[in-house]
């Protein structure tokens, strides 16, 4: 297991198959949450009260892979013939004793991660990491343009207000990336991006996006006698960040920065339930937005 040095944001990239078919809600992050939780608990009780209390420890992607349809809606069904592949990152100032609480028992225990009907079984993990110098370092070039893919639905709240954003507007993106980075970075790499700059400098390009609700969470409702649905509102897709030709150097290499840390940290809220999962590709010439790859 490798020894990172602290204040380094970590990936890692689960490859699990169910020991048998069993079905899970459309947006099952919130169970991968909370089984991931029941795991670090068993470790490390004060670590897993830290992920609880905070929003920026660990950023969930949903499950990856081939699905049959469930028996009941918005529900899908997994096949223990096939794979499904799941990706935890990890942006917070307590990094090491997470990352080492999730690896020691998925890799040293070989411990499977149980849902609510059934059971994933791990059958490899691989792990990665940036120092937010080498996010900034690899930054530092003027011809970069950023291709975001929005994998699950990003919930990015306007402001604070109650309205949530529907559209991969470059402010909103880009604002919460920034809030994410300045909350977990260590001394002397804080950023100071203004909202207007982002308006003024960033093009955002869509090639396509759809809008959707995820369930976060469940509550007991009291009058139904029953547990109900937590959603929140939030948009997937794709989409091309450029700059304008007038961009000031500083603010193009921080948004490039932003956006290689945003498969670590996810972008918006409820990234540790599944929601704001994103895959970034960084490109060296302008790319014309085309129909979805």
């Amino acid at each position: 297991m490798h020894n990172y040095p602290l204040s380094m944001p970590q990936k890692i990239t689960l490859i699990a198959r169910p020991v048998e078919s069993f079905e899970v809600p459309s947006s099952e992050g919130y169970q991968l949450y909370s089984a991931l939780l029941n795991i670090i608990r068993e470790v490390d009780e004060d670590i897993s009260a830290h992920v609880h209390d905070s929003h920026l420890s660990m950023s969930l992607s949903p499950l990856r892979g081939v699905f049959m349809p469930g028996d009941r809606p918005r529900h899908k069904k997994l096949d223990p013939a096939r794979s499904y592949c799941m990706k935890i990152g990890i942006a917070d100032s307590r990094e090491g004793e997470l990352f080492s609480s999730i690896v020691r028992q998925l890799v040293l225990r070989e411990r499977s991660i149980m849902l609510e009907r059934g059971e994933l079984q791990v059958e490899r993990v691989s792990t990665s990491a940036s120092s937010f110098e080498e996010l900034l370092r690899s930054s530092d070039r003027e011809d970069m343009h950023v291709d975001i893919r929005f994998i699950s639905p990003t919930c990015i709240k306007y402001r604070n207000s109650g309205v949530y954003e529907m559209f991969p507007h470059r402010e909103a993106v880009f604002s919460s990336l920034l809030s994410k980075w300045n909350s977990s970075c260590p001394d002397g790499f804080r950023m100071d991006i203004e909202r207007d700059e982002m308006a003024r400098f960033i093009i955002e390009r869509p090639v396509s996006y759809e809008t959707h609700s995820a369930m976060v969470n469940t509550v007991f409702d009291q009058r139904k006698g029953h547990h109900r649905p937590i959603l929140r509102p939030g948009f997937t897709g794709r989409c091309i960040y450029t700059f304008t030709d007038d961009a000031p150097r500083d603010v193009r290499n921080g948004i490039v920065a932003l956006s290689r840390f945003a498969e670590y940290s996810g972008i918006g809220s409820a990234v540790a339930r599944g929601c704001g999962a994103v895959e970034v590709r960084i490109c060296r010439s302008e790319i014309s937005p085309q129909a979805d790859r």
